[in-house]
C-alpha cells in the first residue's frame, strides 16, 4: 500500500491526500509536479526512473489506511543530478 506522503521531497510543498499535483516513481519517491516537470526533468534523483501521477486514496478509506505524515525533505542537489543523468 502506498504510503502518500505529505510532502515534495525536493521543494517541501505540502501535498494533500487528495492532490493532483503529487507525483511518485516506482520506488513511491515523492515530489510536485512543478519539480518533476522543472528541475528534475521527468527522472526520479534518486532511482533514475519516470514518474507517474500518485493516486487518491479514497476518502471512504483513511480512517482504515491514512497516509503517511513522514516528510522526506532532501533537496536535490541538480548539479549532480544533471550530470548523473543527463550528461553522456
Amino acid at each position: 500500500m502506498l504510503e502518500i506522503r505529505p510532502s515534495c521531497e525536493h521543494c517541501n510543498k505540502p501535498l494533500a491526500v487528495d492532490s493532483t499535483e503529487a507525483m511518485i516513481c516506482t520506488f513511491e519517491c515523492t515530489f510536485c509536479k512543478d519539480c518533476v516537470s522543472g528541475p528534475l526533468r521527468e527522472v526520479c534523483p534518486n532511482c533514475g526512473g519516470g514518474f507517474t501521477p500518485r493516486p487518491i486514496r479514497p476518502k471512504n478509506t483513511l480512517a482504515k489506511h491514512p497516509p503517511s505524515d513522514k516528510v522526506v525533505y532532501k533537496p536535490v542537489d541538480l548539479e549532480a543530478h544533471y550530470k548523473k543523468h543527463f550528461s553522456s
